[in-house]
């Protein structure tokens, strides 16, 4: 039998990151609006007392909606504006990431839970986590993919299945920029983390 690689034990512990409460629940643009119903879900189940919506892109083509297009959706999922804080400078994952941290810190805030699409998490999860490695004081984050979400539906921006292939090919290609961490520190991290509870 020929043992898992790195990436394929990474992919299992993301799949099925264990939650836990947080200061924070990151609702990262993209994929349309088919995010805003996990962070709903977690939000009402108490998992953190606020959400923040990172990205100021708006580009229906990709699947970057901006916040005002969430508006109507929130009284039908249980929310209010008022239970987010906006972060609207970011373009791209790499810069959500910076945004979110540097946020996170002027709030005081160390424990995230980060909500992408299942196809997404992978490479959200390592950007965010490249970006804490630079910091002081990396924070504690925690994965909760949008899973609810049909790998074979065609959107737009392509089926979530087409759009898997390419993020990994893209992990690959910022692991070499630094912007992505590697497998090996992302295993690392949530042993560390999970031991430190």
């Amino acid at each position: 039998m020929m043992p898992l690689s790195e990436r394929e034990k990474f992919i299992a512990l993301v799949a099925a990151d264990p939650l836990a409460k947080a200061d924070v629940i990151v609702l990262l643009e993209g994929d349309g609006t088919s995010r805003l119903a996990k962070c709903a879900e977690l939000y009402k189940t108490g998992y953190a007392p606020v959400i923040c919506f990172s990205g100021g892109a708006d580009n229906k083509a990709y699947g970057s909606y901006p916040f005002r297009e969430y508006i109507p959706l929130l009284e039908k999922l249980g929310l209010k504006a008022s239970d987010f804080v906006l972060e609207q400078k970011s373009q791209h994952t790499q810069q959500q990431a910076v945004e979110v941290l540097n946020l996170m810190e002027n709030k005081g805030w160390s424990r995230l839970i980060l909500v992408a699409s299942h196809y997404h998490q992978y490479r959200a999860f390592l950007t965010f986590l490249a970006e804490g490695l630079k910091r002081d004081k990396c924070p504690i984050i925690y994965n909760a993919p949008a899973t609810h979400l049909s790998w074979f539906k065609p959107e737009p921006w392509g089926s979530r299945y087409e759009l898997l292939s390419k993020e990994f090919e893209k992990i690959e290609e910022y692991m070499s920029t630094g912007h992505c961490a590697t497998y090996q520190e992302a295993i690392q991290y949530l042993t560390q983390r999970d031991i430190a509870g």
